[in-house]
Formats: structure tokens, C-alpha cells, sequence
């Protein structure tokens, strides 16, 4: 949700709170600091949605597998080693012999206890629900975890939930109203989370037990800011060290600065436009107010030629991105990537978009504006974006151009983030929308935003729709690859999804954002991307880039010796709050709950 700016006032305030929070310096204390512009929704996993929160759960926490750092499949995390039966129904995972991070011994008992929560307890699954939805039953014996499941699912061994310890969850009577505001946190992964002011910063430390060894620096802080703006001015004065999911401009306008590395390499989201082609909800009722022109494939498929995708990339995003001709699942995941080609491939040609609905019958008035072939309504378009975005404005304006070369007026529509939330994905009050996604190395999530069940009930509950879409063979290849246990042949499966996404355009894939973040190299001495081969940093699945830090001390040789207390997390907060006071701009979250705030 759109971060609201604080007044002068309050700024005012929380400025003259903070220094009172400073503690010493500690001299040879290894200390990196994160900028993010996401604040922590929840310090309590099974309630967080957050990307933010998300990636602060991979480094207190360890899950069954993780993404391998040079191949992004999947690989041992305290699953040490795991077995599937025949049908694919039953899997056993063998527990490492690890410890939490209070000395007690991990065993199958505390993934069996985390997984049964989620089952039975619907507060427990609004972080990572459907990672259960399958699931029917799990029990555990010693070290050996096992999970039966109702119908077989390929993509068990990426399962996105943090295993939790028993020993300390299963005191608390109600987690949906569990803040896990409790320090040191008890966890299995390579950090343990000491501190955490909302909106303001998270600390964590080295957790000395974790089975891979103990983290190279002493602590990692993850400091919140406002805006973009203030973040950037951050990362210049040294009062962060890395930030991560930089728009072009912010990016660029790090160059010069020889103590800042710019980190520019393939990113993990696609961005695109999602079309009302006629909205109905969970039991197939119409909802919503889209044009019902937007209803006809020809009409969306004419826009999609009218959309000239390289210019965007070059204009848009100033060349740093790479242009969509398919798929939504980006290039960077190679084994699920899929491109048009031949007579099926979609290019810019506004010729060929205005024989397609003369064609169709929409013809142009003596405004040049055309209507539905009854003559009932002009073509005039809505396009959803969110409120003081410099990018989606820009989009807007040549879209709006292009669409009048066709006959379509085009009229855009600024909304706050929950605004643009619920009418993007539960009312269905819009045409066309800006929206996009951020994929993990196993792309069902994504995939599962497009399915039947993810439209909303008729009272505007549930869903997780990223389109509306309900179409009978995007469903039947779906269950497909879902039941595929060989990656290859999922894989063919997964990309005739995206052809049918591609063909039939409830969505139309503008670009491949690239990974554009920045980090001071007088600081930070070494870090390993994911994956490893021109991978991301901050904006990578998993911890690995964090594990691997290595920091820069005074004589260049290893780790640093100042600025690691709550004073670093003072001087980023205070920054972010007084360029907010005195205007800056919005940072922005697209849906509640939605892959975007996700890793």
C-alpha cells in the first residue's frame, strides 16, 4: 500500500525521537546496512506478504529447500535429502541434525507443526496459503518429515514456508493477532532478528549456530525510507551500503560516483497491461464496469499491435529493459521462458491494428474516435495507474498516442495503491491497467494468478487474481504441469500457457525490467549475486547474497570497524523522513498480498 506522507509536524517528531535510540559504536564490529523502500508489514511469517518481509524471513529462517545459488532448482535446506513415492503422492523430507538458534535440537516435529497450523487455522495462512492447499496430511517421525498430498504437485520442492519452532509458536493462542515482537528471535536461518522499530529498520545478527557457519559480518540492518529520492541521497552519504529495485533514473543517476558500483543485470519481473475482457466472479457472475468492447479478442489483440514495445524500453526505461514478445515469465528463468515467433509473433504495426477492427466492424466517427459495431459506444478507454508514478506516466502518454492513431481514446485514471488494488483485482471498475509481477524460480504463483479460482467470491473475498481470467484450456494445461514431475515436459506445458495468455490477451507483456540496484564498494568488500552467474543481490530469492557479505574495513582489508550501531539506522531514517517532509514522492506497493511484494 502507497506509503502516506508524514506532515512537517509529525516528521518533526519522529525526528527528535530518534537520536535517543543511538547506541555506541562497537570498534571491529562488522556492520552492512540495507536501504529498502517497503517497510515490514509483519514480523510474524505466517501473516507477512511483504517482498521486504519476505526476504527478512529467508535470512531468520530455514525452509525445506532453497533455489541453488548457481542454478536456481532447488537444493537441500533443512531438508537434507527427500524421496517421492511412485504416484507422487507421498514425500519424505530427512530433517538435517541442526540447531534453532536458542540451542534447541530442529526436528521433522517442527516443520509437521508448522505446515498442520496452516492447514487448520486460516489466520496461519495469509502469508503462504496455498503452499497448502494440496496438502493432506503431514506427519512427522524423528527426523523424517512426510507430506501426502491430494493430487501430485510439481512444485513441492519450491515450497515458500518458513519452518517455524514449535517449541516457541505453539504458546501462542491466537496468530492473527500475533506481532512476533519478540527479541532475539528464535530461528534456524543465518541471522537472528534483534530489533525492529516499524517503519523505521530491522537489525539482525550473526546467528553463530547456523549449520552452513556463521555469516561473515557481525550485523545486517535493513533501514526503511519513504521515497526513492531519499534512499539514493542514502546510499551516497554512506548512510546505507546497498539498495536494491532502483527505478532508471534513480539508477542513472548514480553514475559518476566512484564509490558506488552499479549493479545492472537480468531482473525476475515482467511488466505488462491487464485488459477487463469482461470480469465475472468465482461462480461466473459479471462484476465491474469494463468497457465492453474489451470483451472482443480482436480488440485486444489490435491494441497489442499498436503498442510499440522497443520504443518503451528505449524511452520509458531508458533502455534497461528488454522488450516482451511472450512469455511473463522473464528471460532469467530460462526453463520456462517463451517468445512469439513467426505469423504468431505481435509487432508494432498500426496499420495492421486498424484493418483489424475496420475489419471487425468499429468504425471511425467524424471525430476519428471509433464505436461498437451497433453504434452504442465509443472506444474510449480508462488506463489505471498508481498516484505520482514518473514511469507509469510516461507509459500512459504513449500508449494514449499510439491508441488514437487507432481510433481509441485512451484517459488515464490515477489511483492510491489500495485504491487501484481493489479496483484492479476485486471490483473490476477498470479497462486497462498497469501491472506486472515478480516471479520465483518456480513460476507457478504466477501462473495461478490467471486460474478460475483466483477471481474474487461475489462479497469481494478471496481471489488473488492478476487478471480475471477463466478460460477452460489455460485451466486443463495448468493441472497439467502441475502433476509433471519431469522438468522438461512441465516446462513445454508451462510455455503453452503463456502462448494462450499471448494469443488470447487478458494481459499483453510490455517488458523485462533489468535488476538495477547500487552498493558502495569502500563497504561492502565482496558479495555473491543468485544467481551467481550475473545474478541479483537484494532483489534475488534466497539469503545467499547476504550470507556471502563481506565488509570493507579502514585499510581495505575485511571487515568494518564504525558505523554499525543504531546511529547507521538513525541517519537513514532521518534522511528518508526529511526529504518526505519537505515533498519527495511515493514508493508504492501494486496489491496486498500479491507476488509483488513477495520474493
Amino acid at each position: 500500500m502507497i506509503r502516506k506522507m508524514l506532515a512537517a509536524g509529525a516528521a518533526l517528531c519522529l525526528l527528535a525521537f530518534l537520536p535517543g535510540m543511538a547506541q555506541a559504536a562497537e570498534p571491529g564490529r562488522k556492520v552492512i546496512k540495507i536501504g529498502v523502500t517497503q517497510s515490514v508489514d509483519s514480523m510474524n511469517p505466517f501473516l507477512a506478504v511483504r517482498l521486504v518481509t519476505g526476504s527478512i524471513q529467508r535470512m531468520i529462517y530455514g525452509f525445506l529447500t532453497v533455489p541453488d545459488s548457481k542454478t536456481l532448482q532447488p537444493s537441500p535446506d533443512l531438508a537434507e535429502s527427500w524421496t517421492t513415492s511412485p504416484d507422487g503422492l507421498t514425500w519424505t523430507f530427512k530433517i538435517r541434525q541442526a540447531k534453532w538458534s536458542d540451542g534447541q535440537p530442529i526436528t521433522a516435529d517442527d516443520a509437521a507443526w508448522t505446515f498442520n497450523k496452516m492447514m487448520t487455522d486460516d489466520s496461519a495462512k495469509t502469508g503462504n496459503g496455498p503452499a497448502v492447499e494440496n496438502f493432506a496430511g503431514v506427519t512427522a517421525n524423528g527426523q523424517d518429515l512426510t507430506i501426502k498430498l491430494k493430487a501430485p504437485q510439481a512444485s513441492m520442492l519450491d515450497n515458500p514456508v518458513p519452518i517455524m519452532p514449535k517449541h516457541v509458536w505453539e504458546k501462542v493462542t491466537n496468530i492473527g493477532e500475533y506481532d512476533a515482537e519478540v527479541y532475539p528471535t528464535v530461528g534456524s536461518g543465518p541471522y537472528v532478528a534483534v530489533e525492529h522499530k516499524k517503519d523505521q529498520f530491522v537489525r539482525l545478527e550473526a546467528n553463530p549456530d547456523y549449520w552452513r557457519g556463521r555469516p561473515k559480518i557481525d550485523e545486517l540492518q535493513v533501514i526503511f525510507y519513504d521515497n526513492p529520492a531519499a534512499s539514493i541521497v542514502g546510499l551516497k552519504k554512506g548512510d546505507i551500503d546497498l539498495i536494491g529495485r532502483l527505478n532508471p533514473p534513480d539508477f542513472e543517476s548514480l553514475k559518476g560516483d566512484d564509490n558506488i558500483v552499479q549493479w545492472n543485470t537480468q531482473g525476475r519481473r515482467a511488466t505488462y497491461l491487464q485488459i477487463n475482457h469482461g470480469a465475472t466472479t468465482s461462480d461466473n457472475k459479471p462484476i465491474g464496469d469494463g468497457h465492453p468492447a474489451l470483451k472482443d479478442p480482436k480488440v485486444r489483440t489490435a491494441l497489442h499491435y499498436a503498442i510499440d514495445k522497443q520504443k518503451l524500453v528505449d524511452e520509458v526505461q531508458n533502455g534497461l529493459a528488454k522488450p516482451a514478445d511472450g512469455s511473463i515469465i522473464p528471460p532469467l528463468y530460462k526453463d520456462f521462458f517463451w517468445e512469439a515467433s513467426g505469423d504468431e509473433k505481435v509487432s508494432f504495426d498500426l496499420a495492421k491494428a486498424n484493418k483489424i477492427l475496420d475489419d471487425a466492424g468499429y468504425k471511425k466517427g467524424p471525430d476519428g474516435v471509433r464505436t461498437m459495431p451497433d453504434g452504442s459506444r465509443k472506444l474510449q478507454f480508462r488506463f489505471s495507474i498508481h498516484t505520482d508514478t514518473p514511469i507509469e506516466d510516461k507509459l500512459s502518454e504513449y500508449l494514449t498516442g499510439w491508441f488514437k492513431e487507432i481510433g481509441i481514446t485512451l484517459t488515464t485514471k490515477r489511483l492510491d495503491s489500495s485504491k487501484f488494488s481493489e479496483e484492479t483485482g476485486t471490483t473490476a471498475l477498470f479497462d486497462i491497467a498497469i501491472s506486472g509481477w515478480s516471479v520465483n524460480p518456480d513460476p507457478e504463483e504466477v501462473l495461478g494468478t490467471h486460474l478460475c479460482s483466483r477471481r474474487p467470491t461475489a462479497t469481494g473475498q478471496g481471489g488473488g487474481t492478476e487478471s480475471f481470467y477463466c478460460d477452460p484450456q489455460y485451466e486443463n494445461l495448468y493441472l497439467q504441469q502441475q502433476k509433471e514431475l519431469d522438468r522438461p515436459k512441465r516446462a513445454d506445458t508451462i510455455k503453452k500457457m503463456e502462448e494462450r495468455l499471448y494469443t488470447d490477451a487478458p494481459v499483453i507483456a510490455l517488458y523485462y525490467p533489468n535488476d538495477l540496484e547500487g552498493y558502495r564498494k569502500d563497504r561492502i568488500a565482496s558479495i555473491t549475486p543468485i544467481p551467481e552467474d550475473k545474478g541479483l543481490l537484494y532483489g534475488g530469492s534466497g539469503y545467499w547474497p547476504f550470507y556471502t557479505l563481506e565488509a570493507v574495513s579502514h585499510d581495505g582489508t575485511g571487515a568494518s570497524d564504525d558505523g554499525g550501531s543504531s546511529t547507521g539506522v538513525i541517519a537513514g531514517v532521518a534522511g528518508g523522513v526529511a526529504v518526505l517532509a519537505i515533498g519527495g514522492f511515493l514508493v508504492l506497493r501494486r496489491r496486498q498480498g500479491a507476488a509483488d511484494e513477495r520474493e
